[in-house]
């Protein structure tokens, strides 16, 4: 057996050992009881990969829950050589996050890896598939789901893994690299090429990580805990996505309360008062609580490399923008549930000398009856 000839991406015709990585990330609750859904789907506890400098600290809290699942009628668009059988991997979050990734070993030349990704930027119909896929194991989890809904709200992700080293990657193939993370087939410009490979990193002369917002470029060799940590990135950007969302429809709710309605009756104001209040005290901690475990369910403190991996996968996904503008949220929610408050103790004033001023008249009008 011929082995396969080593590629030289700037050099036409050579076969490049390549898996091509797709994450697809969903929300289908408030939380999930990891525990119950282990029983469930007959899942494991998922331990973060590591290598040996990584610590034996760095990993989840808690630990999700994980279960290898037949990738189906998963296809990547366009003729591929598959090298191997696609391999694909459920992964729950406490959090109410469900994670699908998927491996798909190919060969291939620089030019047919650059056509599979400029295909790869419609990525609805893998989407839908990816959703039809997870629909069984799903409906299996709901008894294990808190608040159950599966949101057609998805983020997806696709990383190029070339299994092998070799120096200067990104000095004498920027222009490759480029198109593939920008998931484009024409020639890019210098301006462009800098911009997609401005967030690289490298652990040794011989690797590369290279992060765009829709793809990312890794050579490497054992690099599964920096595909997982980039998998990460990509459920926390659904999930402050979804909470950013939530706080936006509930917030005008909780405005059209505020603003004054003379039609509505005193007595009326005041119970809808009430439960606006009561509502909007909910979604705070609610948002809060998921905000925070979403925040804190991976901690990469000690394990540098790694941390700057997230760090460098957090400014492409802009997760920093979303953490501000929940925290913003946040805090209006807060203000918003002090008004309600200033607002509903008003109707009670406004009632309670109603009411004395009632009863002063009727009082007034027996002793006029009785005189």
């Amino acid at each position: 057996m011929t082995a396969p000839q080593t590629i030289d991406p700037a050099r036409p015709g050579g076969i490049l050992p390549v898996v091509v990585h797709l994450a697809f990330a969903f929300d289908v609750g408030d939380e999930i009881n990891l525990d119950a859904a282990r029983e469930l789907i007959q899942g494991e506890l998922g331990r973060l990969p590591r290598r040996k400098r990584t610590p034996e600290s760095i990993g989840y809290r808690p630990a999700p829950v994980r279960l290898p699942i037949d990738p189906g009628g998963l296809r990547l668009p366009g003729e591929v050589v598959m090298t191997g059988v696609p391999r694909a991997e459920l992964t729950l979050f406490d959090f109410g996050a469900v994670s699908l990734a998927i491996e798909f070993p190919l060969a291939a030349s620089p030019e047919a890896l650059s056509d599979l990704a400029g295909r790869l930027s419609d990525m609805a119909p893998l989407n839908e598939a990816a959703y039809r896929l997870l629909e069984p194991w799903i409906e299996r989890l709901k008894p294990a789901v808190f608040d159950f809904s599966f949101s057609p709200m998805t983020e997806e992700y696709i990383v190029f893994h070339l299994p092998e080293r070799r120096p200067r990657w990104l000095e004498d193939h920027a222009d490759w690299i480029a198109g593939l993370v920008r998931l484009e087939t024409e020639p890019l410009s210098e301006t462009e090429v800098a911009e997609a490979t401005r967030l690289s990193l490298r652990y040794t002369p011989s690797d590369l990580v290279v992060l765009d917002w829709a793809a990312g470029f890794v050579a490497d060799v054992d690099c599964a805990d920096t595909l997982e940590v980039i998998d990460f990135a990509n459920v926390q950007l659904l999930e402050y996505r979804h909470i950013d969302d939530r706080l936006d429809d509930r917030l005008e709710a909780a405005y059209r309360l505020i603003r004054p309605d003379r039609r509505r009756s005193l007595v009326r104001g005041w119970n809808t008062h009430g439960v606006a209040v009561r509502q909007v005290r909910e979604l705070e901690i609610e948002a809060a609580g998921l905000f925070e475990r979403v925040d804190n369910a991976l901690k990469l403190i000690g394990d540098h490399y790694l941390s700057r991996v997230f760090e460098l996968a957090s400014g492409r996904f802009h997760l920093r923008g979303w953490q501000q503008s929940i925290r913003r949220k946040l805090e209006t929610v807060g203000d918003v549930y002090d008004l309600l408050i200033q607002q509903a103790g008003g109707h009670r004033m406004e009632a309670l000398e109603i009411t004395v001023v009632l009863l002063i008249t009727v009082e007034i009008l027996l002793a006029l009856v009785k005189h």
